[in-house]
């Protein structure tokens, strides 16, 4: 060996080290992080890249560093041997709403609003379509403004106002269900859509005490939320319908429910909320108030 290492003109000391290289501790966690790899990527639905990743391990007690992560999917082969990479979203194409001009259209409120900084201060609303072999299944749904959380949603072959009046109702309901939230729950925004103008749906806001506001007229922007939310949706839960669309509506609604009640508000780590899925976002916000109660409380106390 000697002999080896002085042809090789290295040091004895340098050629033993390098043998065992790959035992040392970072190599050791390096193959520790590879083996969960696939299946962390597999868990996210196939939409995580290395930063979700890595805020999911670090919840797992897992901690490295992106960097690192990148390092460790390009070192180990998995995106050409099992496609590891996160689907991307379609260019968005800009659309504008079919409005009835015979309806009332309500003011854009978002722009002079204060943000939101409880859940069910605001919703945001929208509608969409979904392809299958059967023919569209049209889709409504309505976020909560502050936890980004998918509070309601129904899905139909037409696009009647009670689509819409059925995702608003469930998200009203699930907000009733906590008394604070419904306190706060006053702004309701939308597009210009001939649904969230119709007297049904301007009564039953109405009757709720919400406010209704819309966006400006042919700027699908002012409800980028719901834009961002119908785009990430199509990408992640029907991978932009690259390899197909549904056989049926009842398949399509099957996939919507999965994704949304199952996935997008339980696991889904979204970084405008720090990286925490919406429901844990609204946990966290309810511990986080129950604790300033018990401190208001006991300083009043002493």
């Amino acid at each position: 060996m000697r002999e080896v290492c002085v042809a090789l003109e290295v040091s004895s000391s340098g050629f033993y080290a390098h043998r065992h290289k790959g035992q040392r501790p970072r190599r050791c966690e390096d193959r520790l992080l590879s083996a969960h790899l696939q299946s962390a990527f597999e868990q996210s639905h196939g939409t995580s890249g290395s930063p979700r990743l890595v805020r999911a391990w670090r919840k797992r007690g897992l901690f490295t560093s992106q960097a690192r992560v990148r390092r460790l999917i390009k070192q180990s082969g998995l995106i050409k041997q099992s496609g590891l990479c996160p689907r991307q979203k379609r260019p968005v194409q800009v659309r504008t709403t079919r409005s009835n001009p015979y309806l009332p259209v309500a003011a854009h409120l978002r722009l002079d609003a204060v943000p939101p900084t409880k859940p069910g201060e605001r919703f945001d609303s929208d509608m969409t379509y979904i392809p299958t072999q059967e023919g569209w299944l049209y889709a409504a749904a309505t976020l909560d403004g502050c936890s980004r959380r998918c509070a309601g949603w129904s899905a139909d072959d037409n696009m009647e106002t009670t689509l819409v009046l059925r995702a608003a109702r469930r998200a009203l309901a699930d907000a009733d269900a906590d008394a604070d939230a419904n306190a706060n729950a006053k702004l309701h925004h939308s597009d210009r859509g001939s649904q969230y103008a119709s007297e049904d749906f301007r009564r039953f806001l109405q009757d709720n005490g919400i406010i209704q506001s819309m966006s400006r007229k042919a700027n699908c922007y002012d409800n980028a939320m719901m834009e961002s939310f119908w785009a990430t949706l199509k990408t992640e839960c029907f991978d932009n319908f690259r390899s197909g669309i549904p056989a049926t509506r009842q398949e399509a609604r099957q996939k919507l429910f999965a994704y949304i009640e199952v996935f997008y508000n339980r696991k889904r780590l979204h970084s405008a909320l720090g990286y925490q899925s919406p429901v844990e976002f609204e946990e966290n916000h309810k511990i986080q108030k129950s604790q300033k109660e018990e401190n208001l409380t006991f300083s009043v106390s002493a």
